[in-house]
């Protein structure tokens, strides 16, 4: 990446770093409820900056909704779940739209299987994990985007695997409201799991966005 590059739009992607960290060890310490919301939402809204200044064409405008989308929601979660729970289904329908304007050209039968099972498999387990027909039918979008992000052009091992830690924190997250008590893991793992993931996409669509679009 030329230097320049470097200067104007990496800083975002540490913005968004420092921010997930200071509010993996800072939530529930801050005694200003707004500031700690404004931190957990500055996380994914820095990525969305990012997107917004690196990412190309109508697919970097999309991801870049898709982000911002998130960031909402995060905030949200903590002022009225189901708020940021709808907040999410609609940032994974922007996702799904742009995985789907990127489908792989020639996908294996695994690859092609794999993506049919998380889309069945995540909302099933989804309602297991939380007896909740409510959260079955948002799983619905998470299952999808997380299919489509699997068999799209993107890289696997980023986006693809990005995609998966974003349902993996969401399981552990349905876990708390249903008949599987797994103690303190969702309180430890579910937000370095979201973030992990939501800053492997962001940054392997980029890079393979830019990859197609000449540098002027």
């Amino acid at each position: 990446m030329p230097r320049r590059a470097l200067v104007d739009h990496r800083p975002w992607l540490l913005a968004g770093v420092i921010a997930a960290v200071a509010y993996y060890f800072l939530q529930g310490s801050i005694k200003v409820e707004p500031i700690e919301i404004a931190i957990k939402g500055m996380g994914v809204g820095f990525l969305a900056i990012y997107a917004l200044r690196r990412a190309p064409g109508v697919d970097g405008t999309i991801l870049t909704i898709a982000l911002a989308l998130s960031a909402l929601a995060d905030m949200a979660l903590e002022l009225w779940f189901e708020a940021g729970g709808a907040l999410f289904a609609v940032s994974h329908v922007a996702a799904i739209v742009l995985y789907m304007r990127n489908r792989r050209n020639g996908a294996s039968l695994s690859q092609r299987l794999l993506g049919l099972a998380l889309l069945v498999m995540v909302p099933a387990f989804s309602y297991v994990l939380s007896n909740d027909p409510l959260i079955g039918v948002y799983a619905i979008t998470l299952g999808a985007m997380a299919a489509t992000a699997w068999t799209s052009r993107f890289p696997r091992y980023r986006v693809g695997i990005g995609a998966l830690l974003f349902v993996v924190s969401d399981w552990l997250i349905f876990s708390r409201m249903g008949p599987f008590d797994l103690g303190d893991l969702p309180d430890l793992l579910v937000w370095p799991l979201y973030f992990a993931g939501q800053l492997m996409i962001a940054t392997g669509v980029v890079q393979s966005l830019r990859g197609e679009t000449p540098v002027r």
